[in-house]
């Protein structure tokens, strides 16, 4: 799977629990919400003021080096 700012996080979580490290990171810690399990990347970020481009590219580079 190749992560957009698209994605939905709850799919995100679902395919790599281990994802999970990169949203705490940049203070998203209510993964666990329902409305999380259906937000994009892009919304999320944007609610949260953070680079959406930049968490892309993290969790694509974690899940390229498993």
């Amino acid at each position: 799977m190749k992560v957009t700012k698209e994605s939905i996080i709850g799919d995100i979580l679902d395919l790599d629990r281990g994802t999970a490290e990169f949203f705490f990171e940049i203070g998203m810690h209510c993964l666990g919400c329902p409305a999380s399990r259906g937000e994009s990347i892009e919304e999320a970020c944007a609610v949260h003021g953070t680079d959406a481009d930049e968490l892309v590219a993290k969790i694509n580079a974690y899940l390229e080096n498993k």
